[in-house]
């Protein structure tokens, strides 16, 4: 099963929990409390992944915690918030056809 590394980031009590994820630009997610917000995120994995899937393209490989921390691009981001391996839930399509 593939997991794709979400950024979490919570403002506050009065604001959203976002999640994001790295491998899958434009893929977010989002909920009133942490918990919300991580329930919400492979909804939004699958829904990216059906959208890939109708342009005929392909769901990008996840790449792990470790690569991604040593990507200068997202150092910081990982840095300054929450982590978590979310599931690809099935079944989704990892490949065009």
């Amino acid at each position: 099963m593939s997991h794709y590394v979400a950024i979490i980031e919570d403002a506050g009590p009065d604001k959203a929990v976002g999640v994001w994820f790295p491998d899958l630009p434009g893929c977010f997610s989002a909920g009133d409390t942490l918990d919300e917000a991580m329930r919400n995120a492979p909804e939004a994995i699958a829904a990216y992944a059906e959208a890939l899937e109708r342009e005929r393209r392909a769901l990008p490989s996840p790449r792990s915690l470790s690569v991604l921390r040593d990507d200068p691009e997202l150092a910081a981001e990982i840095r300054e918030h929450m982590v978590a391996l979310i599931a690809l839930p099935e079944p989704v399509s990892t490949a065009a056809e």
